[in-house]
């Protein structure tokens, strides 16, 4: 197949427009970025050829080459890993096919030119940033298992296309040569090469290595090729040799993020199965969680050999946002995703690392507990993620969570422990609301009679909380009760009371079908109405949710109880005016208004908003002008 000149998908051309026009400060991490894709590179095909080892053509010296060439003006980052045949490097190198890249492009015109080198990396599209540095690029790369004759060749200045010609390779794998501008020819000199691959890459398995000219005993000089990384796997090391910064940049080698893991955990077991695994909490949402379609960020070796990147298998899905690696040699190295599903000894290391990573999460929230606040607020949706799906550790999970309340200021935090601590002698129960903001919670109707009372209600305003507590039903021995749901323990309503305000609540019943039931609130002590779930059935921020996920299914088949104040104004004046005349023209409109101010006071919107209005303004003229 001949030359052929295409065009760059137009995300891509967004992309590379600002990153030759726009970036000129941290450069030099394309250099980890190539190096990174590299070892990618031959961590496929050594995990192919495990099944495939025809696919090694004999050569197993696994190895990244760095070739500079002054009188050229080029870097060539080679590498004897899997390669690309035609058909994958025009895919791979034209355009960007996965989820989240507007948000990305967005993100990446709003970041300073401090960060944009390293949203690259983080959004997976690191090799662009060597047009960083290059005016132009080549790529000659021939796919394992192809002919020397179906190498291919990729080319591009960036400005808008690239072409593609099939070329002859002797070797497989992929050189990339950068034809370096005039003012980035530092990367040219072998001191600079061998201070960012020790800065940057230090930790990468396979040897990255360089020619260099060398003196022998009888000063003849003479080409010697050179290792530049040290190799040693971080995590096979023992924890006495490794410095805090050392951690750190293993920790940024694999996430591409910008600030220090807000944990680092650093542990081997021995026994019926043996492994040892360096996990990261991180301090913050990574890109990945924040845009397109996260993977679980934990890879898994085998004996040192890689196999994957993004292995479900190791942690619970709620756990995600854990980076790091794990080791072991008590797996199959053959093994396969499916194969890992059924893996008993997987599921042992699975237990291991989650019991260790919520214990670490407990030790920060214990010992470091402003960290642990801007690490919850960050990751915290994760953990009540856990407490829905994970009923084996559910206890643990809810131990590490933390809720705004009544009794807490706007951004301060409380635990179930502290509230449980902070009870009552006679609640029996642990009290919460769910709504959208703490603004609109504390002012509900619903907190009424805790306010009278001096009891403390849990604030919940995150989508998730209200699944979360659906799973959560009690905290060591206390059942959780939403204020808005079920019965209150009555109130000391007197019986005759009661007598003289049924006939109100007979005649409500009938005229709003909307409602299941119309009853006296022990609830309510300034507002006239509320509307109130089943103990059994959704909340109205619950379905609110549903609908908005387009669950129309959940909702509306649950019809709420219309709870009344009895000691109000407006109680007192319809009771009044149904006594002296049942047939009055304005009861049925007084009472689909109190219906509707219900609606109001629990955050749903009304049905006939514009039949509310005329109502009110009815009242209002007639009031304003008596």
């Amino acid at each position: 197949m001949g030359s052929a000149t295409l065009p760059f998908k137009t995300e891509l051309k967004q992309i590379l427009d600002i990153i030759i026009h726009s970036l000129y400060s941290h450069k030099e991490i394309f250099l980890r970025e190539l190096i990174s894709n590299a070892s990618d590179a031959i961590d496929a095909l050594r995990f192919r050829a495990l099944t495939q080892p025809e696919l090694t053509e004999g050569d197993e010296n696994w190895k990244i080459k760095l070739i500079p060439d002054k009188e050229a003006g080029t870097l060539t980052v080679s590498d004897n890993g899997i390669g690309m045949t035609r058909d994958e490097i025009v895919e791979n190198l034209g355009t960007i096919a996965r989820s989240g890249t507007k948000e990305f492009l967005e993100a990446l015109k709003k970041a300073d030119a401090q960060q944009r080198p390293e949203l690259i990396g983080q959004f997976g599209v690191g090799f662009y940033s060597a047009f960083m540095v290059a005016k132009k690029v080549e790529v000659i790369s021939r796919a394992a298992g192809v002919a020397k004759d179906q190498a291919v060749r990729w080319q591009s200045t960036g400005e808008g296309e690239f072409e593609v010609e099939t070329v002859e390779k002797e070797t497989r794998g992929t050189d990339v040569i950068l034809h370096l501008r005039d003012e980035d020819k530092e990367f040219l000199d072998e001191w600079r090469l061998r201070s960012l691959v020790r800065q940057y890459s230090d930790f990468i398995e396979h040897p990255i290595v360089m020619d260099v000219t060398r003196e022998d005993e009888n000063k003849q000089k003479k080409t010697v090729e050179e290792t530049l990384n040290s190799r040693k796997a971080i995590w096979l090391r023992d924890k006495s040799e490794i410095s805090e910064e050392e951690y750190i940049e293993f920790y940024k080698h694999l996430t591409h993020d910008t600030e220090p893991p807000a944990k680092t955990i650093h542990y081997s077991a021995e026994g019926a199965v043996e492994f040892r695994s360096l996990l990261y909490i991180p301090g913050h949402k990574t890109f990945d969680l924040l845009f397109g379609d996260p993977k679980r960020g934990v890879h898994l070796y085998i004996r040192r050999v890689f196999i994957m990147d993004d292995c479900e298998a190791l942690l619970p899905l709620y756990l995600r946002f854990v980076r790091g690696v794990v080791d072991s040699p008590d797996l199959p190295l053959n093994v396969s995703r499916e194969m890992l599903q059924q893996s008993a000894p997987l599921e042992i290391i699975r237990n291991n690392l989650t019991n260790r990573i919520l214990k670490a999460l407990a030790e920060m929230k214990q010992e470091e507990y402003d960290k642990y606040v801007r690490f919850f607020q960050e990751l915290g949706v994760f953990l009540k993620e856990g407490v829905y799906h994970d009923f084996k550790n559910r206890e643990q999970l809810a131990d590490l969570l933390l809720f705004e309340s009544t009794k807490t200021e706007p951004g301060k935090y409380t635990t179930l422990a502290d509230y449980a601590g902070r009870m009552k002698d006679d609640q029996q129960e642990i009290y919460y609301l769910a709504g959208e903001q703490r603004e609109q919670l504390v002012n509900s109707p619903y907190l009424e009679s805790f306010r009278a009372k001096d009891q403390e209600v849990l604030l919940l305003t995150e989508p998730i909380d209200s699944f979360m507590v659906e799973s959560l039903t009690e905290y060591k021995g206390k059942k959780l009760k939403a204020v808005d749901k079920g019965e209150l323990a009555p109130g000391e309503i007197p019986e005759e009371k009661k007598k003289k305000l049924q006939p109100l609540v007979d005649y409500l019943k009938e005229k709003i079908p909307e409602v299941k039931d119309v009853r006296l609130s022990s609830r309510l002590k300034e507002s006239a109405v509320c509307l109130v779930a089943d103990d059994w059935a959704p909340g109205a921020h619950m379905e609110r949710i549903l609908k908005r996920i387009g669950q129309k299914g959940e909702t509306g088949q649950f019809k709420k109880i219309l709870e009344i104040n009895p000691d109000h104004a407006v109680t007192e004046a319809l009771v009044a005016l149904l006594q002296k005349n049942p047939d009055d023209a304005r009861l049925p409109e007084y009472g689909r208004l109190l219906y509707e101010q219900a609606l109001i006071a629990e955050g749903s919107p009304i049905p006939d908003a514009a039949g509310f209005a005329q109502r009110l303004n009815r009242i209002l003229a007639k009031d304003a002008s008596s």
